[in-house]
């Protein structure tokens, strides 16, 4: 197993992961497009050089990180191609999305870098998800960036543990999710 920066290759690998871990594989056509738009398409295809891959032994895409190192920047360009379709948004993901922008706003100054991480489940606890955490992390010190965050459901326990073994601490608690945060600089 290596990691290693993001390649346009492995762009469909990518998009099956995010559907995979979300158990949306076999979702309705609106989910699946949520949770692409929402959680990967922006940062492969406007920061790639922010991307990730944990590739397997025939350089395969079997999990991922991506990140926007910057919040204001992002926001420009998520808001107005990502969200278009968003007014038809209800529910469980227009409250997702809700919460998970005003998290990223109101931290943005500490922590402008926000990211995504996900394994296939077969290769979970192997040690991937930190090899993955570390690369950012080191990926963004060295350009500078003063810190990352990220949001979680508050019952994925497994990930609660995952991210406090990796240095990041909890900034707030909702009633949905938990905000992590870890200084870089």
């Amino acid at each position: 197993m290596t990691i290693r920066p993001y390649e346009a290759k492995d762009k469909e690998n990518i998009r099956f992961i995010c559907l995979e871990t979300a158990n949306k594989a076999n979702g309705s056509e609106y989910e699946r497009n949520f949770l692409l738009n929402t959680y990967c398409d922006y940062y492969i295809e406007n920061e790639p050089h922010n991307c990730f891959v944990a590739a397997d032994e025939n350089d395969k895409a079997v999990g991922y990180i991506l990140c926007t190192e910057n919040f204001d920047a992002f926001s420009k360009i998520f808001f107005t191609k990502y969200t278009e379709n968003y007014i038809k948004f209800k529910g469980i993901y227009r409250l997702a999305l809700k919460a998970s922008v005003i998290e990223q706003k109101k931290y943005k100054t500490d922590y402008p870098a926000h990211l995504h991480i996900d394994l296939l489940p077969e290769y979970q606890q192997k040690g991937l998800g930190r090899q993955l955490i570390d690369t950012l992390c080191n990926h963004l010190k060295s350009k500078g960036v003063k810190g990352v965050m990220l949001s979680v459901f508050v019952g994925n326990k497994g990930a609660i543990r995952f991210y406090e073994k990796c240095g990041f601490t909890r900034v707030k608690k909702e009633i949905t999710s938990i905000v992590f945060a870890k200084k870089l600089n």
